[in-house]
């Protein structure tokens, strides 16, 4: 339900104060880190004698949407348990994203859908494209079970069925982690496994650091925001670890060990997965930083400013994730 406006305007109420510069700032770093994706193909291509996948600049897109689609609402539901476990927590929430999250989520599936309902090509207009035939090929059919599932997601949201939506991102995440793995992989089964893991702790960590970062704000107590940022830090190092294995096992699945290191700067896969490795430390030296300035500092608060810097790291790992969804995979050496 929407706040009324005397009360939002009421500078003793509860809420954040309006802040236009910072909502500038935000959309600009939405539009470079969708650019990624865009621009990342030709120069990951460049020089390695690979030719490039066809509109993997839109595909990585489209799935950097809806990896982000996934993140907002898990994060939600992680962080509004975690508030439950803060002593005298104000009762004051931001409003949910999730049902933005979700009809981002069933947009993006949409041109997934389209895409691959042709053979992997761009439309040439609505009647080009054959919905019925997705039911012929096994991406197809993961590719609506995520258009469904986000369509529910939405309703759920909108009814406030928060365990039931739940259910509905969890749908997304299983089809992403078969989709990631076909039949004729090596031992699919340990891939999807490796990558449902994957997906799932990386959700709950960049979506639950910003939406415990938009509760700090709504929450005047600075002795709640530190209690909540303290029980995030300590889920999120347990959720660090598991992204780090499963993301170093599955590299290894794909990239042997014994041509890792050349296959990281030679292949199109490998320089993207070497950006995306150099994003994940550096947002791991924020996540110290904070957690330092949260032990230590003489305002625990003050482990915001390198947390904020932390979301916008995790948003360019999300979208160069996209962008790794679309590049060729490396051909292993006989």
């Amino acid at each position: 339900m929407l706040r009324p406006a005397v009360e939002a305007a009421d500078p003793g109420g509860p809420g954040p104060r309006p802040h236009t510069g910072r909502s500038v700032t935000v959309l600009v770093l939405v539009v470079l880190a969708g650019l990624l994706p865009l621009l990342g193909p030709p120069v990951a291509v460049h020089g390695t004698g690979e030719a490039a996948a066809p509109h993997a600049g839109g595909v990585g897109l489209l799935r950097a949407v809806l990896f982000g689609a996934v993140c907002v609402p898990l994060g939600e539901l992680l962080v509004r348990r975690l508030a439950r476990g803060v002593p005298d927590a104000p009762p004051d929430r931001p409003g949910s994203w999730s049902p933005y999250a979700a009809g981002a989520g069933f947009v993006a599936a949409l041109g997934l859908a389209s895409f691959v309902s042709i053979g992997h090509a761009v439309p040439h207009g609505f009647t080009g494209i054959d919905m019925s035939g997705l039911h012929r090929s096994r991406e197809g059919r993961l590719v609506l079970l995520e258009i469904n599932a986000f369509a529910l997601a939405a309703l759920c949201a909108w009814w406030r069925r928060p365990l039931a939506q739940l259910w509905s991102f969890a749908a997304v995440v299983v089809a992403e982690a078969l989709r990631a793995h076909p039949p004729g992989e090596h031992a699919p089964l340990v891939g999807s496994g490796l990558t449902l893991v994957h997906l799932t702790c990386a959700a709950l960590w960049t979506g639950g650091l910003l939406c415990a970062l938009r509760t700090l704000r709504w929450w005047r107590d600075g002795a709640a925001g530190a209690a909540l940022l303290g029980l995030y830090a300590r889920v999120a190092a347990v959720l660090l670890a598991a992204v780090t294995a499963t993301g170093v096992w599955s590299s290894l699945r794909r990239l042997p060990a014994a041509t890792v290191l050349d296959q990281l700067t030679t292949t199109a896969y490998g320089r993207a997965l070497l950006a995306k490795v150099l994003l994940v430390v550096a947002v791991a030296a924020l996540a110290l930083w904070a957690r330092t300035r949260l032990r230590r500092a003489a305002d625990p608060l003050a482990a915001c400013s390198p947390a904020r810097a932390e979301v916008v790291a995790l948003g360019a790992v999300v979208a160069v994730s996209g962008l790794l969804t679309a590049l060729p995979l490396p051909v292993h050496p006989p």
